[in-house]
């Protein structure tokens, strides 16, 4: 696709995101945020803040810092719209000198855990940079190393409805193998659904698992915890982690266990169980294995809030979906109007390859080879009841 102008997409996004009546009021978007406070220059790369809209009245507004959702804007019960994602009101306190967080980033390149950061590829064993009880975390984002999620994508078309970002990443980059190219287009759907499509090519065999790291509120209030919503996962299995959240390589039942969320319940109810993978996660921080076999049409997982009424169906082609319950949100992130972030105040569902699959030749493989494209898909479809 042809790449737009930084001005064509700041006049754009300006048109996009007219609204209200005054002068001022009619460059904020519908979840108030000002696109002036989005865009700067990291690194020679320009950033700004594009807003998605249907006709049904919905918003998206997402920055090409780190490919990240900031806000999202859906109809509760009662018709009034309400944002359902934490986030900021300005792009500097998305930066890690600001806050470490993975707010509504595009991860990459590898979502999730690699055991001590290491794999081996065609023989040959890789180091990556370690950030998390020795695990490389989403692609390392510490030791003057970052992730994606930290890096400015280009912005390589922008609609009323869609945006594809792209990012290029030279071999070597946090010691991945292979120079890749990769994409993620965002597209708002008439029938309320947000759909997010990841593409990335490569010149040497890799890997890849990419995902968005959205942390959902869906009472549409940030300041009331989610322990209220209720889950269903479509999964009849899940894979067990070790104390530094490690999987272990089994993948075990969840008949009779607090991790059964294969009938819809209040996602409070065993969280503070004392069950060990709920003492080790704090609360729920791990990788279903999904019965949906990469099938678009199934649902992966639903949210409901009866507060607000308002549904979150996930649907993916992806094996896994990481359900978080934000356990180490602690109230030191202050968010957009200034509302700060508590414990379980938002949760994450992350439609990925497992954790640390490179190491796990027996699950689906994240391996990425030249000739091949890695294609991923998920959807987050809102509706209100």
């Amino acid at each position: 696709m042809k790449l737009i102008g930084y001005s064509a997409v700041i006049a754009a996004c300006a048109c996009v995101c007219s609204c209200g009546t005054s002068k001022e009021d009619s460059m904020l978007t519908k979840s108030g945020l000002d696109p002036k406070n989005f865009e700067t220059v990291i690194n020679g790369d320009s950033t700004s803040l594009v807003s998605l809209k249907n006709a049904a009245g919905m918003e998206v507004c997402i920055t090409n810092y780190g490919g990240r959702i900031v806000s999202i804007m859906v109809p509760n019960k009662d018709g009034e719209m309400k944002d359902v994602v934490l986030g900021f009101d300005s792009i500097g306190a998305y930066l890690p000198d600001a806050n470490k967080t993975d707010f509504g980033a595009a991860i990459g390149r590898y979502a999730n855990r690699i055991n001590q950061g290491r794999f081996v590829i065609d023989g040959d064993t890789i180091q990556l940079p370690q950030n998390n009880f020795g695990h490389c975390l989403h692609g390392g984002t510490d030791m003057g190393t970052l992730g994606w999620q930290y890096r400015v994508y280009k912005i390589e078309n922008a609609t009323d409805s869609t945006l594809t970002i792209s990012i290029d990443s030279p071999d070597g980059d946090n010691q991945f193998p292979g120079n890749v190219n990769a994409k993620v287009t965002y597209t708002l759907q008439s029938d309320n659904a947000l759909r997010i499509d990841y593409e990335a090519v490569t010149d040497k065999p890799t890997i890849i698992n990419m995902t968005n790291h959205s942390y959902f509120n869906l009472s549409g209030d940030p300041e009331l915890s989610v322990l209220d919503e209720n889950i269903w996962i479509n999964a009849d299995n899940y894979t067990p982690v070790d104390s530094t959240f490690m999987t272990t390589g089994e993948i075990v039942p969840v008949k009779d266990t607090p991790m059964d969320f294969t009938v819809e319940k209040v996602l409070g109810q065993d969280i503070d169980s004392e069950f060990i993978q709920v003492k080790y996660g704090n609360g729920f921080d791990h990788n279903f294995v999904l019965n949906t076999k990469g099938n678009l049409e199934d649902c992966a997982a639903r949210v409901t809030d009866p507060r607000s009424g308002i549904v979150l169906e996930v649907f993916t082609n992806e094996p896994g979906i990481q359900f978080y319950t934000g356990n180490f949100l602690d109230g030191t992130v202050i968010g957009k109007k200034g509302v700060v972030y508590n414990q379980r105040h938002g949760l994450c569902l992350e439609t990925q390859k497992y954790p640390d699959t490179p190491n796990k030749p027996n699950w689906p493989s994240a391996t990425l080879r030249p000739g091949e494209t890695y294609k991923s898909t998920c959807i987050y479809k809102f509706s209100n009841k």
